[in-house]
């Protein structure tokens, strides 16, 4: 496995698409998402989804739940905030489980062995709001509005590195490109 040099920091930020509601998804953009759901599946190989959400989840165009859920994973343990970020994955894309639902996102962290009162209190809790709000003036201040995106920030520059989905070392070549002439 290829690391990245030493003095090259590595900071993930979350990027919430779209704030919380109630309100179901508008038809026209169910199809959209089925639609890059279809997309993806023939153009990364080895993706998978499962298509029962749009038949059994009343989707809703809501993901900071989602966002607070991998903050308040990341309050009781700071490796639980990656856990939990691919337990919502896999339990939207291929259980069909709606990652808006707060008791979606607490049985995640039930399952993930987190102390569910404590992860409860943390995703409705003003400091996990602030702390997402947080992420996101760092994401506006990238200029990042795709996700996921990669950025290489050098002092007061920062530079967009196209992410490559199916050749990992050719993202990795283009990454450590980009380190080398930020170090030059």
């Amino acid at each position: 496995m290829r690391e990245l040099p030493d003095r090259v920091n590595i900071e993930y930020l979350l990027g919430g698409l779209a704030p919380d509601t109630n309100a179901p998804m508008p038809e026209p953009m169910r199809q959209s998402i089925r639609q890059t759901w279809r997309r993806i599946q023939t153009e990364i190989p080895g993706t998978k989804f499962n298509f029962d959400f749009w038949e059994h989840c009343v989707p809703r165009r809501s993901t900071y739940a989602a966002c607070r859920a991998v903050i308040a994973a990341r309050q009781q343990d700071s490796g639980a905030g990656f856990r939990m970020l691919f337990a919502i994955q896999e339990a939207y894309y291929l259980h069909a489980r709606n990652p808006s639902d707060a008791e979606v996102l607490i049985d995640l962290a039930s399952q993930l062995g987190l102390d569910t009162d404590i992860f409860s209190d943390a995703l409705q809790s003003e400091q996990t709001q602030s702390a997402l709000l947080d992420e996101f003036a760092e994401r506006d201040r990238l200029g990042a509005h795709s996700f996921p995106s990669l950025y290489l920030e050098h002092g007061s520059h920062s530079q967009r590195v196209p992410i490559e989905y199916i050749d990992a070392d050719r993202l990795f070549g283009r990454l450590m490109d980009q380190i080398n002439k930020l170090s030059e």
